[in-house]
C-alpha cells in the first residue's frame, strides 16, 4: 500500500482532496458541486453519485472504501 502508485481521475482526485482536507464535515451534493467543480459550473447533481461511486471502488482496492460515508437526506463526508 505504501508507496503504490494509485490511478485516480483529476475530478475523483479533487473530490477525495476536498473531502479529506473537511475531515468529518457533511456536504450536500449541490454544495460538493460548488466546492469542487465550481459554482460556475452547470451539471446534474447526481453527477456526484458517479464520482463517489468511482471514489469508492478505487479505495476499495486498499480497503479504505467505508472511508468515504453517506449520510442518508443530507450528503456525504469523509471519516
Amino acid at each position: 500500500m505504501r508507496g503504490d502508485t494509485v490511478e485516480i481521475g483529476a475530478t475523483e482526485f479533487r473530490l477525495l482532496y476536498f473531502l479529506m482536507k473537511n475531515k468529518g464535515r457533511v456536504f450536500s451534493r449541490s454544495q460538493l458541486l460548488d466546492e469542487v467543480w465550481g459554482k460556475l459550473t452547470v451539471i446534474d447533481e447526481r453527477t456526484i453519485d458517479v464520482h463517489i461511486l468511482r471514489l469508492r471502488k478505487i479505495l476499495k482496492r486498499y480497503q479504505l472504501e467505508s472511508c468515504v460515508q453517506t449520510v442518508r437526506s443530507i450528503g456525504c463526508r469523509f471519516n
